[in-house]
């Protein structure tokens, strides 16, 4: 069955929570955002939910964040699964992304600090995260559920 207009496109709203994240590290430097400003306009819409997650004190926008998305989202019943779906597996993605970006920044950073390593991981990241929202819009637009590798079968485990 296929899900109705409203909700094919809602959920790929979800993925924006992770884009929102994988920003900064395009911005560092040798950054994506940086060597290639033609690609600065990709950064758009990320800025409200950007905005949102700054405008809460001591950093806890994001963590504010998640746990709306997932007590109100995730584990509610009354959502249709497929928003259920989606928002799952973007916190899971945005999860993965801020343990590589909270290990470039303990391991990397201190012993590769401006160095071509990196900022070649750092734009990889970016792209990785930026293939991801644009096959997870694509997939949700035609009403199928995006099946990223790994995350996909922890999503649907958890969901049922």
């Amino acid at each position: 069955m296929e899900p109705p207009l409203w909700q094919r496109l809602v959920a790929p709203l979800m993925y924006l929570l992770p884009w929102s994240d994988a920003i900064p590290l395009g911005f560092g430097p040798d950054g994506l955002f940086l060597q290639y400003p033609v690609l600065r306009p990709l950064v758009l819409p990320a800025l409200p939910l950007m905005q949102l997650e700054r405008s809460i004190p001591f950093g806890l926008g994001g963590l504010l964040l998640f746990f709306v998305l997932f007590l109100a989202v995730v584990r509610n019943p009354n959502v249709p699964y497929f928003l259920r779906f989606n928002a799952l597996q973007a916190l899971l993605t945005d999860i993965a992304l801020i343990v590589l970006s909270i290990g470039f920044r303990l391991l990397l950073q201190p012993i590769a600090a401006g160095s071509l390593l990196l900022g070649t991981l750092s734009s990889a990241v970016v792209v990785a995260v930026l293939a991801i929202l644009l096959f997870s819009l694509v997939e949700c637009l035609r009403g199928r559920e995006p099946d990223l590798p790994g995350i996909s079968q922890a999503v649907r485990m958890q969901l049922y």
